[in-house]
């Protein structure tokens, strides 16, 4: 079985060296809208897969740091980046181009490595992410795979080449919520939420 939970957000870009002049050339934003999907052969003692609200933490969280903010490729002009990172309290320096393909693979990568470092303690059994759909615009959307997400053909991401600025940290529940993912440490689900 499949459950879906959407979360929403805004953010600016530059997509350098695609085929559109505008999208290449002009910072632009989107009202982006992320899909979110879990799977499981498995039911919770509460008869489902994963309690949606569990997903209003560090899931969430993760997925708001883009909002109101700039998504920079570390790859772009230094003088650009800089002028970005001076001009918005709100930016997010990622080591791929912000096109909606590499959003929904960097997505996947950080709610992988969350869930895969998640102590689930309501009965959950084999909940595996399934996928994760990032509509950039109400006709255009990617949609990334675990085989997408990590796929060297693609380009392999290291998640520790993705940087938050101040402000996106100081909005999370725990500040040091990125270096304990990437360390590894052990997230316990609460009982409730």
């Amino acid at each position: 079985m499949i459950i879906r939970k959407l979360f929403k957000f805004e953010n600016a870009h530059v997509v350098r060296g695609c085929s559109t002049q505008r999208c290449r050339a002009s910072i632009h934003g989107h009202s982006y809208k992320v899909e979110v999907l879990f799977e499981s052969q498995y039911l919770d003692n509460g008869q489902m897969i994963y309690d949606f609200g569990l997903m209003k933490r560090g899931m969430k969280e993760l997925i708001d740091s883009f909002d109101h903010g700039v998504a920079i490729w570390d790859g772009d002009d230094a003088e650009y980046i800089a002028s970005m990172k001076e001009h918005s309290n709100r930016w997010v320096i990622l080591p791929v181009s912000p096109s909606c393909e590499q959003f929904s693979r960097v997505l996947f990568l950080m709610l992988d490595r969350l869930l895969g470092s998640t102590q689930m303690i309501n009965g959950e059994q084999g909940v595996k992410l399934h996928s994760i759909i990032v509509h950039e615009t109400e006709t255009g959307y990617a949609q990334a795979f675990e085989e997408d997400a990590y796929s060297e053909l693609m380009g392999v991401i290291s998640l520790e080449s993705i940087v938050f600025s101040h402000e996106v940290r100081e909005g999370w529940s725990d500040s040091r919520l990125w270096e304990k993912m990437l360390s590894g440490e052990v997230f316990m689900n609460p009982e409730t939420v």
